[in-house]
């Protein structure tokens, strides 16, 4: 008996069988039955939700080795090596302090503002290197996504993790900073946990959205450092948003300042800087800041970019890698 694959269709067409394999299988049983039957299933097909986010967890050790090599490797070419995990913030840092500390004076209002431009320095660096890397994560790994069977999710995961694990470390230079500016130790620096926990989810969900675009529009890499020092611009990183909502309401644009203080930039280094910065919350109790409603917005934030990211990522899984 023939194989089923090479069953005629054509009318006994030999060149017409050889490029259209047929779609009917033994005694009329089309080929998708025929393989069902005997336990055959597609092999880029993409699992149920359920199976995929069980194969994310299986691989767990991957992901966190992964993004351990990566880290080991980022500055390796270096002279002075993982040193550039602190002095790259740190020379932002400065830079900003030059400009808008000392030229333009933006530190109006703020009692400790070698503390709160480096902190949110910091903060912002986390969310804006994870955008970048996730926007690579799949391009950058073609040649393990074509020779492996595994949840492309793990690329964007690691690459985000790989820069929690730079972060962890500027962080210890951070608290340094923040201890030789005046501030004290406080049990307030133990939110500092459930704020970059906040964060790290939150920036797990744009890395898997940016990954699926990145994938499929390369130009977006080049769009990305114009995008992302805009949304610098706007997180207030380096002028006082409460200062800043201010002046719009009282020009009866009360709306912008709203803007301002909800942007997701902007509430993670909100509550960073309360937790590490005790000067901070004098200098905002004019304004009457709420910090509960900044605690729910960085939650909710995070939710909504973690599902969304996830679930719009998840939906092109057998399309990666391809072409």
């Amino acid at each position: 008996m023939s194989h089923p694959e090479r069953l005629s269709t054509s009318g006994g067409d030999p060149a017409r069988d050889t490029a259209q394999p047929s779609l009917n299988g033994v005694g009329g049983e089309s080929l998708a039955e025929f393989a069902a039957r005997h336990g055959l299933t597609q092999s880029a097909a993409r699992p149920s939700p359920g199976k995929y986010i069980r194969a994310l967890w299986q691989r767990r050790t991957f992901i966190w080795n992964f993004a351990s090599a990566k880290t080991a490797s980022t500055y390796s070419s270096s002279r002075l090596g993982q040193l550039w995990q602190v002095l790259t913030p740190l020379l932002n840092a400065g830079v900003y302090f030059l400009i808008f500390g000392v030229l333009l004076n933006t530190d109006r209002g703020i009692s400790n503002f070698t503390a709160y431009l480096i902190t949110g320095v910091f903060v912002f660096t986390f969310t804006q290197r994870s955008l970048t890397a996730g926007a690579r994560s799949i391009g950058n790994n073609l040649s393990l996504i074509r020779a492996l069977h595994f949840p492309r999710a793990s690329l964007p995961f690691a690459h985000v993790l790989m820069e929690l694990q730079q972060l962890l470390i500027s962080m210890a230079v951070l608290l340094i900073i923040v201890l030789a500016t005046g501030e004290p130790l406080t049990l307030r620096w133990l939110l500092i946990v459930p704020v970059l926990l906040l964060q790290f989810v939150f920036n797990i969900g744009i890395s898997l959205a940016i990954a699926r675009l990145g994938a499929f529009v390369r130009d977006i890499q080049q769009l990305l450092p114009f995008i992302t020092r805009t949304w610098l611009y706007f997180s207030g990183v380096f002028f006082f948003i409460p200062a800043m909502a201010q002046r719009f309401a009282d020009q009866g644009h009360s709306w912008v300042g709203q803007v301002l203080e909800a942007n997701p930039g902007a509430v993670f280094i909100t509550l960073m800087r309360y937790a590490l910065i005790d000067s901070f919350h004098s200098d905002v109790a004019p304004y009457d800041m709420n910090f509960t409603q900044m605690w729910v917005l960085g939650v909710v934030w995070s939710l909504i970019a973690f599902l969304g990211g996830f679930w719009y990522f998840y939906r092109a899984e057998e399309r990666y890698g391809r072409g």
